[in-house]
């Protein structure tokens, strides 16, 4: 990596715009070495910029990762450890923080922070005090709410949702035409929010979450069917037969996860072009959000402000896209559910380049409370690395990342994660069962070696770091003020 130019003392703060897309796994952008998809705007930006090669985020479900990457904090902490838990009204976000120092914040699309289900939030989603001042909320684009903006929008428009069947497939669905997106509608929002915050001097964020690429696999028709012509060309899901019976302890739960709703994505009894058009369509829809972010990208370089914007692509976990013999998320912890895409731009501050270190998602909140000069919250258990992407330290050299999934009351279902260079081991707490993957000889983590007696060592080892991670996730909260 170059040095990058070193800015005065008295810059102004930087603005922020972050691109988060929900479920996205790392391989599906061209940067990351996928050679089928389109993805030639976020392709640039990653060019331009630093890409985190090892990015992870602390939970492989949305509500749990977001509220950690938002907060600088691990799920446990935060006490939001499991979609369909309400964050709790005195955690801290960066975007408040933010706000407090003088930002102008905006959000199009998703937060799914709280509750979202219809019937448990059936006016929208709870919101506690973050700090957007602008909040065009379409947590899914389903009109299930009558507070989601992109159905307003498209009424306006004379439309209405509608994702009907798709003929090559059953499991995926024509979606809505790319003028009509809710990722066109996030996209929109984002380019007003940009344009008209040129006109002031107040630094500003804007939080653009879009619900692509989540289930349901609805692209628009066109940018599905372009991969028609080579469907036979593309990969089937890694899965290895009888890989869910390795341990029936620890895979039983796996081989009930057969979709959301349960059945629709059945991964075993589907036909190989099933798997093929259902790839396809996943990464039409990341296709889509490429163009997208273009649309935005261009808007921030014609509105002058480009030179003082940090760009954030990143995901809030990933999708398993049939790896494993399934599909969607949950309580794994593959890297297809764990390991996001993440990058980080601002020319002129941040110098270009790879990282190939491990990094957690929790640490962009300091991160960005330092680019703005703030000091972190003594509640954040995230590491900065503006002193690193501005060249004045070196990469972060972190030995591993932690991951949790703490769905209900103990012990039902905890599970959690501790992965370095070389190893993964995942603890299914309670059940004396769990996962070790070398990931020299195994990179796809096909081969369970838990009760390899050749691994004990090894086992011992990362169990003991593992401890240590999760006693590290204690809240630093309320802050020691005296020795006694």
């Amino acid at each position: 990596m170059g040095s990058p130019a070193v800015p005065a003392r008295d810059a102004a703060p930087p603005n922020i715009l972050w691109l988060c897309s929900d479920q996205q796994r790392f391989d599906a952008l061209g940067c990351y070495g996928n050679p089928f998809v389109a993805t030639p705007h976020i392709d640039r930006l990653a060019a331009s910029g630093v890409l985190f090669e090892q990015a992870y985020c602390q939970s492989p479900v949305c509500t749990p990762s977001r509220s950690s990457f938002l907060t600088g904090r691990y799920p446990r902490t935060t006490r939001c450890r499991a979609n369909g838990q309400d964050i709790p009204a005195d955690e801290v976000l960066v975007t408040r923080l933010l706000a407090d120092a003088g930002y102008t914040c905006g959000l199009a699309g998703k937060l799914h922070l709280s509750a979202c289900h219809p019937d448990a939030s059936p006016a929208g989603e709870r919101r506690i005090d973050d700090g957007y001042a602008e909040f065009h909320w379409s947590h899914h684009p389903a009109p299930e709410w009558p507070t989601n903006e992109y159905i307003r929008w498209l009424r306006e428009r004379g439309a209405a949702y509608r994702t009907p069947p798709f003929e090559g497939s059953r499991h995926v669905r024509r979606g809505m035409p790319e003028a009509l997106h809710q990722t066109t509608w996030c996209a929109e929002k984002a380019i007003g929010f940009i344009e008209q915050n040129a006109r002031f001097r107040r630094p500003w964020l804007m939080s653009v979450n879009m619900y692509d690429p989540h289930h349901p696999f609805d692209p628009p028709e066109d940018l599905l069917l372009r991969y028609a012509a080579g469907l036979d060309d593309l990969p089937l899901p890694n899965f290895v037969p009888g890989e869910l019976d390795q341990k029936p302890a620890v895979q039983a739960r796996r081989r009930g996860k057969a979709g959301d709703p349960p059945g629709e994505y059945p991964a075993a009894a589907m036909a190989p072009a099933d798997h093929r058009w259902l790839r396809a369509a996943y990464w039409a829809m990341c296709d889509l959000i490429d163009r997208q972010v273009g649309r935005i990208l261009a808007a921030l370089e014609a509105s002058g402000q480009a030179g003082n914007t940090i760009v954030i692509f990143m995901s809030d976990h990933g999708e398993l896209l049939g790896d494993h013999g399934m599909y969607l998320k949950g309580p794994f912890f593959y890297d297809p559910c764990v390991h996001v895409p993440l990058i980080v731009s601002c020319p002129g501050r941040i110098a270009p380049g790879r990282w190939g270190g491990l990094a957690e998602l929790l640490d962009l909140a300091p991160t960005l409370l330092e680019a703005a000069g703030l000091p972190p919250h003594p509640g954040m258990q995230g590491r900065s690395l503006w002193a690193s992407l501005t060249g004045r330290a070196a990469p972060p050299a972190r030995s591993d990342v932690y991951s949790e999934f703490y769905p209900g009351a103990a012990p039902d279902g905890f599970v959690t994660m501790l992965r370095t260079l070389t190893h993964k081991l995942v603890a299914h707490h309670g059940t004396g069962t769990g996962e070790l993957y070398d990931l020299r000889t195994d990179p796809l983590e096909s081969e369970n070696r838990w009760d390899d007696g050749a691994c004990v060592a090894e086992k011992a080892a990362l169990l003991s770091r593992l401890c240590d991670r999760m006693a590290w996730t204690a809240d630093p909260l309320p802050a020691r003020r005296a020795p006694w």
